[in-house]
């Protein structure tokens, strides 16, 4: 399955429809792919701009960054940190105008399915038509470009965590070792319990007592700082990919945010902090979940469903309720992929209920070159 090793494992056992299900797929039009990539990079140029108001304005108690980090996004944003990649996830239904439903900016998933499993279909089933993916070799020219920053010459580590028993978080930090390498950056995997604390020389260390000197983790931010060996991030001169300043576009309050400062913008959605204002029905989400866990949706005929889940005590946004579009049953969210300012490609999750979570099965799409 190209490196999509957890695609039975990571899924639910009780569910009969696969998570990789190429029994179907969606077809677009190249215009409409071209129109949907200029709205993905507007939006990432408008989360940018959320970044300096933050960083500017000092208003990280809205996103819950404690006291102690904001000094560390500041100097990380001012010192442009290289950014590697993101993803948007958009609520779409082919007609009116696509909208955001979050941003996964600094642990994103379905990366493997959507960069490689996805094309090779493609080219199985479909050789004579294209499809909206340069998401590898985007990968490797950023990765070239980073490396070309970098003052030393030594490998990048790629971390994960025990935590993850799926072993998605493993193939997607193997696959993203696999195009740094490809860009001439060499990797050495490390899992992110293994990092150790050199204190005399103040530097992280791995398993052989080596600095890590950039390390690009699938291990959010959130969790980083409340972490122990967090503290020792101030001063040392490891490079994180993603940087520390990717904090404010990983947290739902971003939706807030840019509410705020681009309201009535056609593809956002209205949102707001810890209150539904005037919003009749909504989707209640908290700043750090994920998986569509901890989620309450009141739609407009007043029906309530809850998800179930531990996340919530850092508080919630609202955002106004727009239901998926409903395909034979089935409910799409496009995850559109950037890579460092740039659209990428595109990979889609169904799922029969209204919140896409674990339940949900990944497939492909095309776009026809040839005339019928």
């Amino acid at each position: 399955m190209h490196g999509l090793a957890f695609h039975r494992d990571a899924h639910p056992e009780h569910l009969t429809r696969p998570y990789w299900d190429e029994s179907v797929h969606y077809v677009f039009g190249l215009d409409e792919v071209l129109a949907l990539e200029e709205v993905v990079e507007e939006l990432h140029r408008m989360c940018l701009d959320v970044v300096e108001h933050v960083v500017t304005t000092g208003r990280y108690h809205v996103l819950g960054i404690p006291d102690w980090v904001a000094p560390l996004i500041e100097e990380s944003w001012r010192r442009r940190d290289p950014h590697l990649y993101g993803r948007f996830d958009l609520r779409y239904d082919g007609t009116g105008p696509a909208k955001l439903l979050e941003y996964n900016a600094d642990t994103p998933t379905a990366l493997v399915e959507s960069a490689i499993v996805q094309w090779y279909w493609l080219q199985e089933v479909f050789p004579e038509d294209d499809q909206w993916n340069s998401i590898h070799e985007r990968l490797v020219d950023r990765w070239k470009g980073i490396a070309a920053q970098r003052l030393d010459k030594g490998p990048a580590h790629f971390a994960w965590t025990h935590g993850d028993e799926t072993g998605e978080e493993v193939m997607t930090i193997a696959y993203m070792q696999e195009t740094a390498e490809e860009a001439g950056l060499p990797g050495i995997a490390i899992a992110m319990e293994d990092i150790g604390w050199d204190a005399r020389r103040g530097r992280f260390v791995d398993l052989k007592e080596d600095e890590i000197r950039t390390l690009c983790k699938l291990y959010p931010w959130e969790w980083i700082v409340n972490e122990p060996f967090g503290k020792n991030i101030p001063g040392t001169p490891t490079r994180w990919i993603e940087p520390i300043w990717k904090m404010i576009l990983s947290n739902k309050a971003l939706l807030v945010l840019l509410w705020e400062l681009f309201p009535g913008h056609p593809n956002l959605l209205p949102t707001y902090l810890n209150t539904p204002s005037n919003l009749t029905s909504f989707v209640q989400k908290p700043l750090l979940g994920r998986e569509g866990a901890s989620m309450r949706i009141v739609t407009p005929d007043g029906d309530e469903r809850r998800t179930e889940g531990r996340y919530g005590s850092e508080g919630f946004v609202f955002q106004e309720f727009c239901p998926l579009p409903d395909f034979d049953g089935e409910h799409p969210v496009l995850g559109a992929w950037v890579v460092h300012d740039e659209s990428a490609g595109l990979g889609i999750r169904e799922t029969s209920g209204l919140i896409t979570d674990d339940t949900s099965s990944f497939v492909p799409h095309r776009i026809p070159l040839s005339t019928p």
